[in-house]
């Protein structure tokens, strides 16, 4: 049996399909935690969520990856994790400092490497990105369970800042990989 290959330009591949599921996913998520709060419903889903991100990564790379699914796969994961983290601020398990750091260090560094692509300068994502989105998501996961989110809230708000060091320190990464695409295609700092 062949596997069907996908050009770059492709827009409905399997994997473009599982994220966007995810995309749509995510607000009923929102939802029932804005709703009940953590519950096992909740940690069900987010980790259903979660774990479909893996399989889009996978179908990408042995179908072909595609510069849509580039864009809705980083987008999905800002989603889920951005609106999870504000569901569970909204309902009193995690301070809003940890959320509002990692909501700006998303924001300014995607819209730092667009800059940069809109110039041709690929800034790649790093394996270092992919781990923090892992544990920020661990983070919620643990603030979704009732036994700790609700019960123990110090454990996940604990996983939490550790995500935020990995979110700062992922920005700082990606900022000197600017800089170093930046002075190797001899762009110049008046540019920016």
């Amino acid at each position: 049996m062949t596997t069907r290959t996908y050009d770059a330009s492709a827009r409905l591949t399997p994997a473009n399909v599982i994220t966007v599921a995810r995309l749509l996913l995510s607000p009923v998520l929102f939802a029932m935690v804005l709703v009940d709060g953590p519950s096992y419903w909740a940690l069900l889903l987010g980790v259903l969520i979660s774990a479909t991100d893996g399989l889009d990564g996978y179908l990408a790379r042995r179908m072909g990856a595609t510069r849509s699914g580039a864009f809705l796969d980083p987008l999905a994961d800002k989603v889920l994790v951005l609106g999870s983290l504000a569901s569970l601020v909204q309902v009193g398990i995690v301070p809003w400092l940890p959320v509002a750091l990692i909501a700006f260090r998303e924001v300014a560094i995607s819209l730092y490497r667009s800059y940069w692509a809109r110039r041709s300068l690929a800034i790649p994502a790093r394996k270092g990105a992919k781990v923090k989105t892992v544990v920020q998501e661990v983070a919620i996961g643990l603030a979704l369970m009732p036994v700790i989110g609700v019960d123990r809230p110090a454990i996940a708000v604990g996983v939490l800042w550790v995500a935020v060091a990995l979110t700062l320190w992922t920005g700082v990464q990606y900022v000197l990989d600017g800089r170093k695409a930046m002075s190797s295609t001899g762009s110049s700092d008046s540019e920016s």
